[in-house]
């Protein structure tokens, strides 16, 4: 996983875990459950364009 992949993962982890603790009346729960969104779509295409590129080691 690249280091751009690892970090939206992270952010998306992080802002699950404000979801679950945080008071759903809060002004910034609205932010967060974006940036929930966010980051979980653009981790997801990190992955899922870090599967399609491969890099062949052997040169020809």
């Amino acid at each position: 996983m690249s280091r751009l992949g690892f970090s939206f993962l992270v952010l998306t982890i992080a802002c699950a875990a404000l979801t679950l603790v945080g008071p759903e009346q809060a002004a910034w729960s609205g932010f967060v459950k974006f940036g929930l969104g966010l980051f979980g779509i653009l981790s997801f295409v990190s992955m899922v364009l870090g599967r399609r590129i491969k890099f062949d080691p052997v040169l020809r």
